[in-house]
């Protein structure tokens, strides 16, 4: 309850009075609050939209936003330490565009297109949410030899998918480089890699997350650098991770 009433008032006083100000300055490009607060001034609206529902819909972006960016984040993390060339690459290419500096700004990123490579293959064998957003069908379809009623409740491996060795060499292999010539992408136009969805119900979030993820792991990379315990050895640490 603490926390949910620091959020409230974070909403309240940080968010909300300030898109609501009328002195504050037109912006040029709308944000998610903006269209939010426009919706609710619209009195054509065939439901008018509360504050609280406008924070409710705040939560629900703050909260998945970062789940699945630590998740994500994590097992790049993993990945980079189980293949250390890969980890090499990416942290020269990183400090080659810092040049010296403490931190790695967001102005960077565009620079850092290994680096995307990294996080496209570590989405590609962990997307954060495996069988993605549950779906109904609205009316009756066939798939192959099957037939699918209308109301049928639709989960999509985005997993099996991703690993799936009819449309990826060495499937199980982290392999960054799998995309240096490929026009393969993360927004629902290729069906072979859907982390985020397709369509209508792809994430809205996926904009936000890929900055906030390339950025922390910018850092990480740019700051420390990573290694398994002393004693332990690559092989061991794959063998007691498949274990359990």
């Amino acid at each position: 309850m603490k926390i949910f009433r620091e959020l409230d008032r974070f909403y309240d006083e940080e968010i909300l009075q300030q898109h609501l100000d009328p002195r504050r300055p037109k912006p040029e490009h709308e944000d998610l609050v903006d269209v939010l607060v426009r919706i609710q001034k619209d009195s054509s609206q065939a439901v008018a939209l509360s504050n609280e529902q406008i924070k409710s819909l705040l939560t629900d972006i703050f909260v998945a936003g970062t789940d699945t960016s630590s998740a994500t984040l994590g097992w790049t993390m993993t990945e980079l330490i189980r293949n250390p060339s890969v980890m090499r690459r990416a942290q020269n290419e990183v400090r080659g565009v810092v040049k010296g500096r403490e931190v790695v700004e967001e102005s960077d990123i565009s620079e850092l297109m290994y680096l995307k490579l990294v996080v496209k293959e570590a989405l590609r064998l962990h997307p954060p949410a495996p069988l993605l957003v549950p779906r109904e069908t609205t009316e009756d379809c066939r798939v192959g030899e099957y037939e699918i009623p209308s109301g049928t409740r639709v989960l999509i491996n985005a997993k099996a998918i991703a690993t799936d060795p009819e449309h990826w060499e060495h499937p199980f292999e982290f392999q960054p480089e799998r995309f240096l010539n490929s026009s393969i992408d993360l927004k629902g136009n290729n069906f072979e890699l859907i982390p985020f969805g397709v369509g209508r119900r792809g994430c809205p979030g996926m904009n936000f997350a890929m900055p906030l993820i390339e950025l922390a792991l910018a850092n990480l990379l740019h700051r420390f650098d990573w290694k398994l315990p002393p004693g332990m050895r690559i092989e061991d640490w794959i063998w007691k991770k498949r274990l359990g």
